[in-house]
């Protein structure tokens, strides 16, 4: 029987490897196939040789080629990419330290918090944009995700008094506070104002190698911690009592993960704004394929988030006849299925 159900758990890593190496192969593709399109079609091959031609072996297509894969459209795809990774990841943690499958940083006005806080740095401090808008949206996120968990505690279900339907409830007041405070901040840009209202829509119309390598000195990092306490996130969902009888340091791991996750949120909204319900549907979707075990959830989610943002930022770009912001689309799609979840949650809790 031991022989037997080794087997299965190697048939199933074995299955789960071939999953993930699929879809990174897919993300590749995507790569090379969003480079290549826009008003400028370029063949896949010609991508392939001006990526190759700029960081190995020196010019191999035409300067203008070049130029429109390397300098204009890579910054924006590496930073769609890192970004669906980053909030991806970020919802996965979400939801394991929580306990609760609503959870995400936008659903629970994280992403609002680091708006907030990023749009106050626009409007007072534009001459250190680079630095500032990070650095105040991750104040701003981390604060709304104290405020959140905060006005969550009252209730008495699940761990640590956390009620899943309050946690949602005070997201949706947080946020609403925090619009009020971006609406004024819009109010007292005056001429920045069309460029608040643009940027927290959420686009990578802006994306530049600078945004790409702040994302990736973030993400890269914050995504290997989640990667790292995954067991431990496994073995705290049986509650607190039991992971610390296992050695677990719930409040320590806690306070890292939340951490992580506020700020590689953070990032991803000081660079791209607003985009919603990523970090809600991709883990989902991940779970259906992987199951709940975290050591498994977190790498797909990675590689899922950049696949659904990458692509959904392919077709805002290229496909529709003029772009709207990749926030609004995100939202389209991610709202209804979110009432969705929402809805079979309650079922599922009144049983």
């Amino acid at each position: 029987m031991d022989k037997a159900r080794g087997n299965t758990s190697s048939g199933s890593r074995l299955i789960f490897g071939l999953t993930l190496a699929g879809f990174f192969c897919l993300l590749i593709v995507l790569v090379l196939i969003s480079a290549g399109l826009g008003y400028i079609r370029i063949p896949m091959t010609d991508v392939a040789r001006a990526i190759w031609g700029a960081f190995a072996s020196g010019p191999l297509v035409s300067e203008e080629v070049r130029a429109v894969v390397v300098d204009v459209r890579l910054p924006r795809i590496a930073a769609s990419v890192m970004v669906g990774s980053g909030l991806a990841v970020a919802g996965a943690v979400f939801q394991g330290i929580l306990l609760n499958p609503l959870s995400d940083p936008y659903t629970l006005g994280i992403s609002a918090g680091a708006a907030f806080g990023a749009a106050v740095a626009i409007v007072f401090n534009t001459a250190l944009a680079s630095v500032s808008i990070p650095l105040a949206a991750f104040a701003g996120a981390l604060f709304t995700l104290f405020i959140v968990i905060f006005l969550a505690g009252s209730g008495r279900e699940g761990r640590g008094g956390l009620s899943s339907g309050n946690l949602i409830l005070s997201g949706i007041m947080v946020s609403a506070i925090l619009a009020a405070g971006i609406s004024f901040l819009k109010y007292l840009a005056d001429e920045q104002v069309s460029v608040i209202v643009f940027w927290l829509m959420g686009s990578f119309t802006s994306a530049t190698w600078t945004h790409a390598v702040v994302l990736l000195a973030v993400i890269v990092p914050c995504s290997g911690v989640a990667l790292f306490f995954s067991r431990d996130l496994n073995i705290m969902t049986f509650g607190e009592r039991t992971a610390e009888t296992l050695g677990v340091d719930t409040a320590k791991i806690t306070l890292i993960l939340l951490a992580s996750a506020s700020l590689t949120t953070a990032v991803c909204v000081s660079v791209s704004g607003i985009i919603g319900f990523v970090g809600l549907l991709v883990p989902h979707m991940a779970r259906l394929m992987a199951g709940p075990d975290n050591r498994k959830l977190m790498p797909l989610s990675l590689v899922l988030g950049g696949v659904l943002l990458l692509s959904a930022d392919t077709v805002t770009r290229a496909v529709l006849p003029s772009e709207i912001p990749i926030g609004v689309l995100t939202a389209l799609i991610g709202g209804p299925v979110f009432c969705f979840l929402f809805k079979r949650s309650h079922m599922a809790g009144g049983r």
